[in-house]
């Protein structure tokens, strides 16, 4: 897999019928290793270890249906009021985070109604504030931190 410009940890990974695995610490299981799972453990790992969120406050491969389409979100990050905080959409390294990138994400985001977005490939990270009430968004230079919410 390819070096992120993410925190490295001590990623745990087996075999299993020929497929390479990793263990998934909020899941609690071994899941099949796909560069876009490679971006989401890393960046996980960073959320709980790095900017201190909870791991009861984030969630995983979340169902939600737009349009009847049944989609799922990649990471949501909850507030202590159980209130979705921050929606993260994860891409593969080889990925470029593109303008239907986000759109992709502002359309979950339109369902999930979070007041903050980020979107990352491991190699570049974005995250915006986002006001619903007017239809606009803040670029951050970072995340926001979890004594914020």
């Amino acid at each position: 897999m390819k070096k992120l410009n993410l925190p490295q940890f001590d990623i745990k990974t087996q075999e299993s019928n020929g497929k390479i695995e990793v263990f998934d610490a909020l899941r609690k299981k071994y899941i099949i290793l796909t560069p876009e799972e490679w971006v989401r453990q890393h960046f996980v790992n960073m959320l709980i270890n790095h900017y201190q969120y909870p791991k009861s406050l984030i969630s995983l491969e979340s169902g939600l249906k737009y349009n009847e389409l049944q989609k799922r979100t990649d990471i949501v990050v909850y507030d202590r009021a159980g209130k979705p905080f921050l929606l993260i959409e994860c891409k593969s390294a080889d990925v470029a985070l593109s303008q239907a990138t986000f759109r992709q994400l502002s359309t979950y985001n339109f369902i999930i109604k979070s007041p903050y977005i980020a979107i990352t490939n491991g190699l570049n990270n974005f995250c915006c504030k986002i006001n619903h009430e007017n239809g606009s968004y803040e670029f951050l230079k970072d995340l926001p931190t979890f004594e914020k919410f």
